[in-house]
């Protein structure tokens, strides 16, 4: 598999990363173990998970594959810290908490250190620099590598970014942002992508096939078994069964057809190969729906393929990224 640096840094990943979001919870050990077995053979290096993928479970799986199935210097590990099962504050970015959260999540990985740590989610009542402090003291203690961020908007992205690189003292680059991004959600195009593009912060897409969408498998009804049909996850999948997307679901099929290849492939090829994408996340409920989406490696959309995705999946981008001077 092909590999790509991570932003403005010289550490390489491959450009399809493996989520871990279902271990634990819907994917038990053995369905982990031929996921990552299957993704390392494929010449998947980059494996994505957090400390609140099934409450802990995710990153013990992991730890327990890692080194006995897969060499540890193969892969390249991805944790993110931040998320808190609180109703009254679902994200806490203070270095207390941040560095607490370090050491179990090690802990469960069986590792000393992981290659990149994300802050999960901006704190906004943490000031912003005490979060940034958390990752100097972790990259400066050797139990992390790289470092980035998750789910920040274009101008705290920017504001984190500028803070790393102009404050005095030890300060780490932010090699990256995962963000969700989709022919369906293209939001990260309005501010977050321009900020990463001009940063040199390079961007992980999560959900990169529309939470599912995108493979078509709910343009006849909602499949039992689906994420669509769980008590638990229909409200994920729902915002993107309506009319819009129908129809981009629809030229994503047509493209397919002509390519004579899946709309999944089709899908993850047109994300993957966007301007400032490193590489996206996806997740798989087997070693069956993972290896049919790393055969999007032998794929590349044609031009005029893009160019009809785009124009199907644009968009409103409105007042002030229009010229507001003519309306």
């Amino acid at each position: 598999m092909e590999q790509r640096h991570l932003g403005r840094t010289g550490l390489r990943v491959s450009r399809i990363g493996l989520g871990t979001l279902t271990w634990g919870r819907d994917t038990d050990e053995h369905d982990a173990a031929e996921q990552l077995k299957a993704f390392w053979d494929a010449g998947g290096t980059l494996v994505d998970t957090a400390d609140v993928y099934g409450a802990g479970e995710a990153e013990y799986l992991l730890g327990r594959l890692t080194g006995t199935l897969v060499p540890r210097q193969d892969l390249v590990i991805a944790t993110k810290a931040g998320s808190v099962p609180d109703p009254y504050r679902r994200v806490d970015g203070s270095r207390g908490h941040l560095l607490a959260a370090l050491d179990a999540s090690l802990e469960r990985l069986g590792t000393d250190y992981v290659d990149l740590w994300q802050i999960h989610a901006f704190d906004p009542v943490t000031p912003l620099d005490e979060t940034l402090q958390a990752l100097d003291l972790a990259v400066s203690s050797g139990r992390v590598r790289y470092a980035g961020v998750s789910n920040f908007s274009g101008w705290q992205l920017a504001k984190a970014a500028t803070w790393q690189l102009a404050a005095p003292g030890l300060r780490t680059r932010l090699a990256c942002t995962q963000m969700e991004y989709s022919l369906l959600q293209r939001g990260v195009e309005r501010e977050v992508l321009p900020a990463a593009l001009d940063l040199g912060v390079g961007l992980l897409p999560s959900s990169p096939l529309g939470r599912g969408v995108l493979t078509g498998k709910y343009r006849t009804g909602t499949p039992s078994g689906s994420r669509g049909a769980s008590e638990q996850l229909a409200p994920f999948v729902e915002p993107y069964l309506d009319d819009p997307a129908r129809r981009i679901v629809d030229a994503v099929s047509t493209a397919a057809d002509g390519l004579a290849t899946t709309a999944l492939n089709v899908a993850l090829a047109w994300v993957r190969d966007r301007p400032g994408v490193v590489a996206p996340v996806i997740g798989a409920r087997n070693a069956r729906q993972l290896t049919e989406a790393l055969s999007v490696e032998t794929l590349s959309l044609p031009d005029e393929i893009c160019r009809a995705l785009d124009d199907v999946s644009a968009p409103v981008h409105r007042y002030p990224d229009q010229d507001w001077s003519t309306l």
